[in-house]
């Protein structure tokens, strides 16, 4: 039997390729499949934590664009739909000019704090957030006030029992949208 004498022939080679590819996997990605969104391990994503952020526009009733960390972000907010107002080839919903005006004056030129639930992005690449300016929880406030329909999509549902209640509270009452819209 022959002695082994150091490694079988070809070891760097594997070891080198095995190298590679580690260093490949630790970089800070590419935007992930071209849906804007990049990995979270490369910085562009918020962490957890809740974000201080600057309205500096209202697209409608349920959508923000705000600054913070040296971006701006369009933001969905999560768990409410307002009728349309902006949508291109979509008729402006009942009820969704009022939605838009409350969300303009509410939050447009205002500190607010973005929340985030599971995802943090839609399939459009927009940031998901609840958001509060103060105490006020803006998501919720738009479906008890009847400017919103409550819009469970999992698993950003961390507060879906809440806007349920609050639409069928508004509801019940004949606020907004329940008193003036067709089903």
């Amino acid at each position: 039997m022959k002695p082994l004498s150091g490694p079988p022939r070809g070891w760097i080679g594997v070891v080198l390729v095995l190298l590679a590819g580690l260093a490949l996997f630790l970089q800070p990605g590419p935007k992930d499949g071209g849906t804007g969104r990049e990995r979270s391990g490369g910085g562009g994503e918020p962490s957890a934590e809740p974000v201080e952020a600057f309205v500096t526009r209202v697209v409608d009733g349920d959508t923000i664009e705000a600054e913070f960390g040296g971006r701006s972000e369009d933001v969905r907010y999560i768990g409410v739909d307002t009728p349309e107002t902006v949508k291109p080839g979509a008729p402006v919903g009942c009820f969704g000019p009022r939605a838009s005006a409350f969300n303009h004056a509410t939050v447009e030129r205002r500190h607010v704090r973005l929340v985030f639930d599971a995802e943090r992005r839609d399939i459009y690449g927009r940031l998901l957030a609840y958001v509060y300016l103060g105490k006020d929880f803006i998501n919720a406030e738009l479906v008890r006030r009847g400017l919103a329909r409550s819009l469970t999509i999992p698993p950003n549902d961390s507060h879906a029992p809440l806007f349920k209640r609050l639409e069928h509270a508004a509801g019940r009452a004949g606020r907004g949208l329940w008193s003036h819209c067709a089903p």
